[in-house]
């Protein structure tokens, strides 16, 4: 029986491996998010809508500052590390908006659209069993009887996803007690009425700039650790949407100065400078400007829903045999 799962293993473990290996030979494939969406679903609908956040505002400035940091942290892959990082899955990827994703299907990681196995060896050292066994992805907006995770085994639970689950490196405290207060904060009474928003230009650019909000606000407290990650956050919004200019080789450089100035102030603040917190300062009035210019071809970039639909079918991504 042993033989037989870790043959079984084996054989999932190379699937995975080829599957990756295909969509990194692949650069043609528009958005990265493409590669793990079911065959079956509607890609236009699918990544240029996104779930409405079911958000109760927090109560005080800490915990206000707390849910910026957890949410910031849940949409960037830096935070899962390892294999997740380096094929940019996140939180986010799982959980649309902190809830489910019913389009879900990563190749070799998944069975039916919507599940994901969280014991995958190639994702983790602690847990892999060396068996296919994908669940369904919990909706973390619903009931939370539904979660079956009690509050105060929360922090315990969310180390463990990071640590354990992905072998992800040891979050900082802040971090982890901002996924902490976002997830809690996920409340099925505070949705919205309309299911869906739009995934556009100036949402994905305030989703960076409160990162970089994040950061300020961890740097001035001293918090390196946090503030490099909020920087990563960033710049990982930036590159959602690079990916939606590539038809504009001229915004992409800006796109990508942006990013490069980002990563400058991160080695600012590993290296201890006194100036980091008055640069990531300036990046934050850099971006409006950025977005303004950004702006203007919108409606031609894959911000649009037709122009995505026309790429899509135009460069559907792979899939495993």
């Amino acid at each position: 029986m042993d033989r037989r799962r870790r043959r079984t293993g084996a054989l999932t473990l190379l699937l995975v491996v080829g599957a990756w290996a295909a969509m990194a030979a692949d650069p043609g494939t528009p958005l990265r998010a493409m590669r793990w969406m079911s065959p079956e679903a509607n890609l236009r609908n699918a990544l240029s809508e996104t779930p409405t956040e079911c958000l109760r505002p927090p109560q005080t400035p800490r915990a206000a500052q707390a849910v910026k940091i957890g949410r910031a942290a849940f949409r960037t892959p830096l935070l899962l590390g390892g294999q997740a990082a380096r094929a940019g899955v996140t939180c986010e990827s799982c959980h649309r908006a902190g809830r489910g994703n019913p389009d879900f299907q990563f190749p070799g990681a998944s069975g039916p659209p919507g599940t994901a196995d969280v014991t995958l060896s190639l994702f983790s050292s602690h847990r892999g069993n060396g068996v296919h066994d994908p669940r369904p992805i919990p909706d973390l907006s619903g009931p939370r009887s539904a979660l079956k995770v009690a509050p105060e085994d929360l922090p315990g639970f969310i180390r463990g996803l990071i640590v354990e689950e992905f072998d992800g490196p040891e979050p900082p405290a802040a971090v982890l007690e901002g996924l902490v207060a976002y997830i809690s904060a996920l409340d099925p009474a505070a949705c919205p009425h309309h299911p869906s928003t739009p995934v556009t230009l100036a949402a994905t650019m305030a989703d960076a700039r409160l990162a970089v909000a994040a950061a300020g606000a961890a740097l001035a407290e001293g918090d390196r650790a946090t503030a490099n990650l909020m920087i990563a956050a960033a710049r990982t919004q930036l590159g959602l949407i690079d990916e939606r200019y590539g038809a504009f080789p001229d915004d992409r450089v800006r796109l990508r100065r942006a990013d490069a100035d980002l990563a400058a102030v991160q080695s600012g603040i590993r290296e201890r400078r006194p100036d980091a917190a008055a640069q990531l300062a300036g990046n934050s009035d850099s971006m409006t400007t950025l977005e303004v210019r950004l702006a203007r071809r919108e409606p031609a970039s894959l911000f649009n829903p037709e122009q995505l639909a026309r790429a899509a079918n135009r460069r559907l991504p792979p899939r495993a045999s």
